[in-house]
């Protein structure tokens, strides 16, 4: 009877253990269909039926089929939902894109405004160039350049597709090359997932530059005591390098791991990555974490005010740049999320380039602090291999690398690059700006190297 009894218990929890995974999977899968599909009628503009189709329904994510999706378009929401058992919902605000909600979680007010309102003074929106179009064509091998484009919107795989959405190329201050797969233009915002980390360094930039934040300043968490095992010591320079020490699990193929916890099922997303663990000393190692970004998100927030802070990115950068269709969205608590959340056409994408090309200065006006560039691209000390900088890579990620082209560019290109390979590559000794944005599930389905080097030929470099 023992034996039975002990046989029966472990059986139960066995069942239980296994019903709460799918639980969970299932309301990861809600989360995430019901925050890119709002994200994709209200912020990029799209169909319902092309976001359906073409961003959660193909490779991995069929599964999602079987959750029932419906738009609310009075009040401005989008539910996704199994069987009428689990249910989460995204809502759309003006100027602030789309956040999921969390029942029972009370949303904190946030301060509304008008993003088409400008909030400077002077808004300096006009394309930079330093050369006439004549003289930076001239350089050009226009039939090369366009033989590069064909490559990056070719399919060569069956299966493991590029799903090239837009590309723009900006040699010398003017677009040389410029490509877009339908439906999608240039007007289309489209999501930059890791990219807006290097939005989340200008805006720092900004802050030291305005004198509310530097480097040394040592990061105040709620949920770091005193007796916090040393993750008091962790300063904001420790958050932008990403050798914090905090402990945080940032693989995408585990649809638990922190990454996908922290951005579908927590309200508070600062929060979540601040409660993790310290599992080194802070700036003695590196590693790769959204969590980190979120946290500084955070001390951005503290930095700026309530009052001033969800029109803070609009007012500092992106009307300044005239990166007129970018949104950064917040999560439920308020906070940006700044790991993941930004969305831009893809000449936005390219002005948020070209400052960091021009040492942060934009039609003669210093926006961020001088050195910032250099920070961005000097190595985090404890990165082995020297790869990333300060949210910032300097070689391409070798998930989009064919293996051995990536040696042979410039040693001072340096890379925003986020999720399912999106690219903004900054070339300065090229005066080079590229631009790729996709959805390459498949990482091994884009060789960012190859494409680099097919446009270095082309543009005579």
């Amino acid at each position: 009877m023992r034996i039975i009894a002990t046989v029966t218990v472990l059986a139960l929890l066995l069942v239980g253990t296994v019903l709460h995974y799918v639980w969970e999977l299932i309301s990861i899968g809600a989360a995430y269909k019901a925050k890119i599909l709002c994200s994709g009628v209200f912020v990029s503009m799209r169909t319902p039926e092309d976001v359906l189709h073409n961003d959660l329904g193909v490779d991995d994510l069929p599964i999602l089929r079987a959750l029932d999706a419906a738009i609310d378009r009075t009040t401005q929401t989008v539910s996704a939902t199994f069987l009428g058992l689990i249910k989460q919902s995204a809502e759309y605000r003006p100027g602030l894109g789309c956040t999921l909600k969390f029942k029972g979680y009370k949303q904190p007010p946030l301060i509304h405004f008008d993003p088409t309102i400008d909030h400077v003074n002077t808004l300096q929106s006009q394309w930079p160039t330093t050369d006439s179009e004549a003289d930076v064509t001239a350089t050009i091998d226009q039939n090369l350049l366009d033989s590069a484009i064909d490559w990056a919107f070719s399919e060569p795989h069956p299966v493991r597709l590029r799903r090239t959405r837009a590309v723009v190329v900006v040699h010398r201050g003017q677009i040389v090359g410029e490509r877009y797969a339908p439906p999608f233009d240039q007007h289309t915002p489209l999501l930059g997932w890791s990219m807006t980390k290097s939005v989340v360094h200008a805006l720092v930039g900004i802050l030291i530059k305005e004198g509310k934040l530097s480097l040394t300043d040592t990061v105040q968490a709620p949920e770091w005591p005193e007796s916090s095992n040393g993750r008091s010591a962790i300063t904001v320079d420790h958050l932008l390098q990403m050798t914090s020490g905090i402990e945080f699990d940032e693989n995408y193929t585990n649809p638990l791991a922190d990454v996908t916890r922290m951005l579908l099922r927590t309200p508070d997303m600062a929060s979540y990555a601040a409660n993790k663990k310290l599992v080194a000393e802070p700036g003695s190692q590196w590693s790769y974490s959204s969590g980190t970004t979120n946290i500084l998100s955070r001390v951005m927030r503290r930095a700026i005010g309530n009052s001033d802070y969800h029109s803070f990115p609009h007012r500092a950068l992106f009307q300044p740049l005239g990166m007129k269709n970018a949104v950064l969205e917040p999560d439920a608590s308020g906070t940006f999320v700044g790991s993941s959340y930004v969305y831009a056409t893809a000449r936005d994408w390219a002005k948020f380039g070209l400052l960091y090309l021009q040492d942060g200065m934009w039609n003669g006006q210093r926006m961020l602090p001088e050195g910032w560039v250099r920070h961005a691209t000097t190595p985090a000390s404890s990165i082995q291999g020297n790869a990333f900088g300060a949210h910032f890579w300097l070689e391409i990620p070798d998930e989009y690398t064919s293996g051995g082209d990536a040696t042979l560019l410039p040693q001072d290109a340096f890379h925003a690059v986020g999720h399912a390979g999106q690219f903004i590559t900054v070339i300065p000794s090229r005066e080079l700006v590229v631009i790729r944005l996709g959805l390459s599930r498949h990482a091994s389905a884009w060789q960012h190297d190859i494409f680099l080097n097919k446009l270095l030929v082309a543009l005579n470099n």
